[in-house]
């Protein structure tokens, strides 16, 4: 399995190793439902006997390749990828290592149904398809109970990692209310899939504020609370009894904040990152990965981020987050300011409204376009905004859509984050690629229908040349820009988090980072890239891919947890230093799709593992 290999008995003894027998306190019908432990048909004749299963199975005792087999089968059966995902939702809750094992032996194939574009419409007809509930749901109206309804999760050390949402932006779709549950459900099942977080120490939470969604507030089976979203102070304090009430609960965890709205998302990191180790995969992650293929695409074009115009077609959370991000790396790897660093980086919004002049002063401007280069001149700037305002004076009787920016900048990077389709036209691609020989092109926007070009058409325009990756999968491109125009195939990257945000996060809780510094996020994003295929073909993906994805999050742990140690937030002892034996003791407590063999022990004296108790409320007193 990818980076799986036998454990060095070194680390054995770990409190998350995975080497072992596992043990297990419950037995008969008990232990068949419950999914961390439930091995179905695949419990061996001894542990049949030992678990009082014997006559609560078929005779025929089959292998975990077996059961997979006939999942798959099970699975393709479904019509649509709605209810595949509906399909797999189930098997979760019946049989996590199968669930798994069988996301890991197809993922290129159901990584779209597991998670977006069709975890997506799951989170939309969330209500209307509701079979049992799975997480923590807060509601503002309740803030009062926050602390108390945590506290029923575990004890301080059984959780790991938390995903928490408000609902407000899901996965470009709005505002989503309470169904925000399931993109926290999914995040943390990519955390397990991706980088081996183990299943039974993670914690979904939404927090339910109230909806802007007038269809939800209109429907009878919405389940989320009837009202207008709540803002300002009292939101602020519901989120703020959330963090301080997981903090002092859970110590050791790892807060992940996922799909807050734009202004949410930025403010509430700025607010936590300084004392608690947080991260926002919206913000930070989007970030990670773009430059991960920046840093893939410099390479190719043999430049590096001193050289870098990079143009964003969209001022929203992912584009100030990968300009920060961007801009973040470019100050330290030439040791300039952030300020300094900003000035390579030029923003065009199809919000803000674009004026060109025609000679005749103010009086004669006139309103051509619905987006516009961001200056000093908007007043509507938002805070994160301002920073990567042009000067208004240096743009004066200048023209301000994408096209006239993209043709004064002459960017070698163009970035799209707008969700406007089609928004990189034939033109605004001719005009790049005339000023630059490998232009590098990312649109990112989800779902697939909102990109701002498609990779056919980006490589059609600029003759095979443009280093493509995009924010949803696409097959590979043929083309006739081989040798002497022979045809060629090039693969498409997509900028998937997936491929950055698990292994950050296996990283801070393996070493108990204090925080999630900035040197530890370039630090994962090198990680990445330097797993990048092109960096031995120029025609290969400019980002591994998902089927590799666990050899990745092991890389990127062992870079941030390195990082970690540099910078004195790494609070876990007995890390190795030497790098060979780091990757095997990242390795031996990454969790995996594999049966273990179950060894019985008394529920007298046994773990809240042992007992099946992690994260099963009403399995101890309460903590208040």
């Amino acid at each position: 399995m990818g980076s799986q290999g036998k454990p060095s008995s070194k680390f054995e003894s770990l409190p998350l190793s995975t080497s072992g027998p596992l043990e297990c306190a419950l037995k008969g019908t008990v232990l068949l439902t419950h999914p961390y432990f439930n091995k179905g048909s695949a419990f061996t004749h001894e542990e049949r006997r030992d678990f009082e299963l014997a006559g609560l199975l078929p005779p025929s005792i089959q292998t975990l390749e077996q059961q997979v087999q006939r999942a798959y089968e099970q699975y393709s059966a479904h019509p649509d990828d709605l209810s595949k995902n509906t399909f797999l939702t189930s098997m979760k809750e019946q049989n996590e290592v199968l669930y798994f094992r069988l996301l890991h032996d197809h993922l290129p194939e159901m990584f779209s149904v597991v998670y977006t574009p069709t975890e997506g419409d799951a989170i939309q007809n969330y209500s209307r398809i509701f079979r049992r509930p799975d997480g923590v749901f807060l509601n503002i109206n309740d803030a009062d109970r926050v602390h108390h309804d945590i506290s029923l999760w575990g004890t301080p050390d059984d959780i790991d990692y938390i995903v928490v949402t408000d609902g407000e932006e899901i996965l470009g779709i709005g505002d989503q209310g309470c169904g925000g549950i399931l993109i926290s459900i999914a995040k943390l099942a990519l955390t397990t899939l991706c980088a081996g977080v183990h299943p039974n120490r993670v914690l979904p939470v939404v927090l339910d504020c109230g909806t802007n969604n007038q269809d939800l507030l209109d429907d009878p089976l919405y389940l989320g609370l009837r009202h207008k979203r709540v803002t300002g102070k009292r939101y602020d304090d519901f989120v703020d009894t959330f963090v301080k009430s997981a903090r002092e609960l859970y110590p050791k965890a790892y807060i992940h904040f996922e799909d807050f709205g734009f202004d949410n998302a930025r403010r509430l990191l700025e607010k936590y990152r300084p004392e608690i180790p947080c991260f926002n995969d919206d913000v930070q992650g989007t970030g990670c990965v773009t430059l991960a293929a920046i840093f893939s695409g410099l390479h190719v074009t043999k430049q590096n981020l001193e050289d870098l115009r990079m143009v964003v077609f969209g001022a929203g959370t992912a584009g100030v987050g990968i300009a920060d991000q961007v801009r973040d790396a470019i100050a330290t790897e030439r040791g300039i300011s952030k300020e300094d660093a900003a000035k390579q980086i030029w923003f065009v919004d199809p919000e803000y409204p674009f004026y060109a002049c025609d000679g005749g002063g103010a009086d004669t401007t006139r309103l051509i376009d619905k987006q516009g280069l961001l200056t000093t001149g908007v007043e509507s700037l938002s805070k994160t905004q301002k920073p990567f305002a042009r000067s208004e004076d240096e743009w004066s009787g200048k023209d301000r859509d994408l096209l006239a920016v993209v043709r004064e900048v002459k960017p070698n990077a163009l970035i799209g984050t707008s969700t406007v389709p089609k928004a990189f036209t034939e033109e605004i691609v001719r005009e790049m690629a005339s000023h630059v020989e490998r232009p590098i092109i990312l649109p990112l926007s989800n779902p697939t229908r909102l990109h701002e070009a498609i990779p056919a058409n980006l490589l059609k325009w600029t003759d095979g040349k443009a280093l493509v990756a995009t924010g949803s999968p696409f097959k590979p491109i043929k083309g006739p820009w081989g040798q002497d125009g022979q045809e060629v195939e090039i693969e498409v990257a997509e900028c998937n988090n997936s491929v950055v945000f698990p292994g950050i996060g296996l990283g801070s809780v393996l070493c108990r980072a204090r925080l999630v510094t900035d040197k530890m996020l370039v630090a994962a994003v090198g990680g990445v890239a330097e797993l990048s295929p092109a960096l031995k073909d120029d025609t290969a993906p400019l980002l591994p891919g998902v089927e590799v994805v666990r050899d990745v999050s092991a890389r990127v742990a062992r870079k941030v947890i390195q990082a970690a140690l540099e910078e004195g937030v790494a609070t876990e002892q007995g890390i190795p230093e030497n790098e060979d034996d780091l990757d095997k003791w990242i390795n031996e407590q990454m969790w995996k799709p594999v049966y273990r063999p179950l060894k019985f022990v008394e529920k007298e004296g046994a773990t809240r593992e042992a007992k099946g108790e992690m994260r099963v409320v009403g399995s101890l007193a309460t903590r208040d």
